[in-house]
Parts: C-alpha cells; sequence; structure tokens
C-alpha cells in the first residue's frame, strides 16, 4: 500500500506549489518584459545616435564617427578616407542587428545614404551582464515567496486542520460503549466540519448500540450455553461410571464427553475473542497440562487410525494466555494433524519459545498452503468447515504469536507457534 502523507504536509505542499508557479510566471513575465524594454530603448538609443552621426557628416564631411569603451561607429563610401569597416557589417541590412565581433557581443544600427554606409555598434557585455543580475535579483525573489508560500501554507493548514485533528482526538480516546459528542448540542448545520462532526456523531451512536448488542449476545450466550453444557458433562460423567456398560457403549460415552469438553473450550475461547482485544487479560495457563490433556483427549482418535502420539513437553511451564485460548491452538492443530495421517506418527514438542506440531500425513499443496488460514478455506482433502486454522490464526494475532506452516505433498506438515517473548 502506498504511504500517505498528512493532510497538513500535502496542503503545505500545496501552497509551496502554488507558490512557485506564480513565482516563476512572475519571473517569466518580468525578465522578458524588462528585455524587451532595454532592447528597445538600446534600438532607439542607437537609432538617435546614427542620426546624430548621419546629420554632422552632412554639415562637416570630416566629422569623426563616435568612438568610446562602449560605443563604435563606421561610414564608407565616397569621401570616407581609410575605410575600416569590417566586412561583416557590409554584408547587413539597413536596420537593427546583433552580431558578434571578436568574441563580443554588439548592438548594430545600420543605415545607407546614397552610396554612403553608416554603422554605429554598442558593445551588450555590461548589458547583459546587468540582465544576468537582473535575473538571479528575480530568482532570489521567486525563492523567498516559495518559502513564504511554505511557511504560509503549513501555518495555514495548522488553522484548518486543527478541527478535524480534534475530531480525530477525540474518536480514538472514546470508549466503544461511552461515544463522544463531537457535534454542537443545538443540531444547527455549520460548515463542512460541522457536518463531518454531525456524520461521526450518527455513525458513532449506531456503533455503540452494535457494541451493546454484540456485549449481550455475548453475556446471554455464556449463561445460556454454559449451563446445559455442564449438564451434559455431569450426565456423561455420571454414565462413564456405570459399571454395566459394555465397551462399545462405554466408547460413546466418551466421545460424548469429549465433544462436551471440546464444546465448552470453544465457548470459552470465543467468548474471549469477542472481547475488545485492548482489553486482554494477565491470565497464565499451565500450558504442560492442556498439553498432556488435550493429547490424551486424541489419542484414541489417532489410535483408531493407526496414529501414534508421542509428545516432548517440559517439566513444567506457565504462559501469560488464557487457558481457553490456548486449548483452542492446540486442539485445532493436533485436530488437523490427526484428520491427515493414517498409519503414521504425530509428535508434539513444546518448551518457552514454541510449540510444535509435526506430523507425516497427506502434507498440503503448495497452492493450499497460502490460504489454509483463510476462514472458511477448505482443501481438496478436508472434510471440516474451513474454521480450525483461521481461529489459531486470530487468537495468535489477539496474542501476539505467529503460526507458520511448512508441508510437503505426501510427506507431511509442520505447524509452529511461537510465542511473544515478554
Amino acid at each position: 500500500m502506498t504511504r500517505r502523507h498528512s493532510l497538513r504536509f500535502r496542503v503545505a505542499i500545496a501552497f509551496a506549489g502554488l507558490g512557485a508557479a506564480l513565482g516563476l510566471l512572475l519571473i517569466v513575465g518580468i525578465w522578458f518584459a524588462a528585455h524587451d524594454v532595454s532592447r528597445r530603448l538600446l534600438d532607439q538609443t542607437l537609432k538617435a545616435e546614427l542620426d546624430d552621426y548621419m546629420a554632422r557628416r552632412a554639415r562637416n564631411p570630416n566629422s569623426l564617427p563616435p568612438a568610446s569603451a562602449g560605443l563604435r561607429g563606421y561610414h564608407s563610401g565616397p569621401g570616407a578616407g581609410s575605410d575600416t569597416m569590417p566586412a561583416r557589417l557590409r554584408e547587413l541590412a539597413p536596420g537593427q542587428h546583433a552580431i558578434e565581433l571578436d568574441g563580443i557581443p554588439w548592438r548594430a544600427a545600420v543605415a545607407d545614404d546614397g552610396s554612403t554606409r553608416y554603422v554605429i555598434l554598442f558593445d551588450e557585455q555590461r548589458q547583459q551582464r546587468r540582465e544576468r543580475r537582473f535575473l538571479g535579483y528575480l530568482l532570489a525573489a521567486a525563492a523567498l515567496v516559495t518559502l513564504l508560500a511554505t511557511l504560509g501554507g503549513m501555518w495555514l493548514a495548522a488553522r484548518v486542520i486543527a478541527p478535524v485533528t480534534e475530531l480525530a482526538r477525540a474518536v480514538t480516546a472514546a470508549a466503544p460503549e461511552r461515544p463522544p459528542q463531537l457535534a454542537g448540542g443545538d443540531g444547527a448545520k455549520g460548515d463542512e466540519i460541522d457536518e463531518l462532526a454531525h456524520a461521526f456523531d450518527r455513525y458513532l451512536a449506531r456503533l455503540a448500540k452494535f457494541v451493546e448488542r454484540e456485549r449481550r449476545f455475548a453475556n446471554d450466550a455464556s449463561h445460556e450455553l454454559r449451563t446445559p453444557l455442564a449438564v451434559i458433562r455431569g450426565a456423561a460423567d455420571v454414565l462413564a461410571e456405570d459399571p454395566a456398560l459394555q465397551p462399545a457403549q462405554r466408547e460413546r460415552v466418551a466421545r460424548i464427553q469429549r465433544a462436551a469438553t471440546e464444546m465448552a473450550e470453544l465457548t470459552a475461547a470465543l467468548l474471549l475473542l469477542a472481547r475488545e482485544p485492548d482489553a486482554r487479560d494477565d491470565e497464565r495457563c499451565d500450558a504442560r497440562r492442556l498439553a498432556l490433556d488435550c493429547t490424551e483427549r486424541y489419542r484414541p482418535l489417532a489410535a483408531a487410525r493407526g496414529t501414534r502420539l508421542v509428545s516432548e513437553l517440559p517439566p513444567a511451564l506457565e504462559l501469560q494466555a488464557p487457558a481457553a485460548l490456548f486449548a483452542m491452538v492446540l486442539t485445532n492443530l493436533l485436530h488437523n494433524a490427526v484428520a491427515h495421517t493414517r498409519d503414521g506418527e504425530i509428535r508434539i514438542t513444546l518448551d518457552a519459545r514454541q510449540l510444535c506440531v509435526t506430523d507425516n500425513g497427506s502434507g498440503i499443496d503448495a497452492a493450499d498452503l497460502g490460504r489454509v488460514f483463510e476462514h472458511h478455506y477448505r482443501g481438496p482433502e478436508s472434510t471440516g468447515a474451513g474454521i480450525g486454522l483461521s481461529l489459531v490464526r486470530r487468537i495468535g494475532d489477539r496474542l501476539g504469536w505467529s503460526v507458520e506452516l511448512d508441508s510437503v505433498p505426501s510427506r507431511g506438515t509442520t505447524a509452529v507457534l511461537r510465542f511473544a517473548q515478554s
């Protein structure tokens, strides 16, 4: 995703760009206007000098042409004596010209009077230096205008964005059950910020009602589900103690007990996930005992599929996590391993850093490996609802754990759950 800059920064940049663009246009306009005026004045001055020299020559044929540091005059024709006019000037048509002689730029005014040619030259080097200096002043002024536009844009952006910033802070600091009152209480329409505040108020009111409905549902579900589950588990325990049960009946009762236990764990885990993510418990669980219980619970199912369960557990291990969430993660990982392994081995390894469940079952295709954590995604060999691994990922995100799968088709799968290091 492309990183977006803050609104204040974008407004300031917009002002800076506008200031720079307007400054550049102003510089170009002023420079061309000044250059044109300078050229016109120079041409008028040369024309006046040329006319004056021609008038003096008409009164006194011995009059000398102008000769100064920046001005030169030439004439050629009858009575010109020694003709020193450069050959380049003889080729010019009457009028105004920009030429270069011996590497020096000149502005030339040319006129013909019968058989006599008159030329006045003006050295443009100093004029060009003045124009370059003037252009430097203009560029410095444009840079100053751009800087002032940027500072002004930042100040104006801060003033304009301040109400939006206050709205964002109020929404961020608000609790879901106590939405803030962002707009005024009179309900009168104002500017766009007021309209945005009213829209936020309406949305937050709907959100608060939704959160309240979800909280009531979670509380009701917790109360209404735990009671029948307790009854089922109690009845199953009583049945399991009946000595008259046949082995097949005892196995069915054991399945009822396992199903009731799994349902109780699933209910507890889902209710924990339904809480606000920031409302985390400091609860700690006996990870070793939970791993032993889960392994023993799945051992009969694995044995029925010809699979052996091997566990490598530490002497004692506590994790900072609700017991229901850790049990749910372990149950789903182990259930998937048992469901996809026949006549093989499943190894559960647990330590303070990670939980690892390895099997040598059917494995997962590379095309499915990147999607197995998606909600309701089922592979071609899956018989479940596509929820188990999605729950594992959600619980991992909730507790700051990371989940990784490594699988080779027909050779097995390794699931690694890395715990957050405190």
